[in-house]
């Protein structure tokens, strides 16, 4: 009996907003045995320290992630910028980091802050994660939404403070999983992602740069940095 190893494809796309340098970054890595592990990396703040260190982060997470799973990788990438050292506190993130097997009918995925994971169930968009942010844990509460809004940029959490109790894990199913910064899901509107993924769902490459590049300005004129990663069985 012979039996055939699924292949895993993926698709990587990254924009810079309107600030002067994109504090995003995302990789993929793939083992041997077709195993993939795969990170994407929102610096917090515009600085040289977080556009240099990021691109760092993301490649050590999704290394390790794939070896190890996505709670090793996002605790690598955590140590590395765990001691202000010579990057200060400006290096800073938050991010969300998978694992997917071949043949298994799981992908783990692990986050902290509010870098998030969606999966395509084949008729509608889900997500699997939640924000840690101040403004969630509001809502959640039932502060009205008018004062929730305001402290969605308060970070509970944040990638140089992980540990193993601030770092969530989710178990997706969907055969089609996005990873996403808050440049996208923030800036791209939730029926609006769901189009585009119903349009490109056979084609992770051609998703990935349709998120992107749906990202609008705001009220401000301001446009975040926008990064996806999509991983389809």
């Amino acid at each position: 009996m012979t039996t055939s190893i699924q292949k895993i494809t993926t698709g990587i796309a990254t924009r810079e907003g309107t600030a002067e340098d994109n504090a995003d970054a995302a990789r993929v890595y793939v083992l041997a045995d077709g195993t993939v592990g795969a990170a994407v990396i929102d610096g917090i703040g515009h600085g040289p320290h977080t556009s240099a260190t990021v691109p760092l982060l993301a490649e050590a997470a999704a290394r390790i992630s794939a070896r190890r799973g996505p709670l090793a990788g996002l605790l690598t990438a955590a140590e590395l910028i765990a001691d202000p050292g010579a990057d200060g506190e400006e290096a800073d993130a938050v991010a969300v980091a998978a694992r997917a097997y071949p043949d298994d009918d799981v992908l783990v995925v692990n986050w902290t802050g509010d870098a998030r994971a969606y999966g395509w169930t084949g008729e509608r968009l889900e997500l699997y994660t939640d924000d840690h942010t101040v403004g969630k844990q509001l809502r959640a509460n039932g502060v009205s939404l008018d004062i929730a809004r305001q402290h969605d940029n308060w970070l509970k959490t944040s990638l140089a403070r992980a540990t193993i109790g601030t770092i969530y894990a989710a178990e997706i199913r969907d055969r089609l999983v996005i990873l996403t910064s808050d440049g996208v899901h923030d800036q791209v509107a939730a029926d609006a992602m769901e189009a585009l993924v119903r349009e490109h769902a056979d084609d992770p490459q051609a998703l990935a740069d349709a998120l992107v590049a749906a990202a609008e300005v705001d009220g401000d004129g301001y446009r975040d940095d926008a990064t996806v990663v999509v991983l389809k069985v």
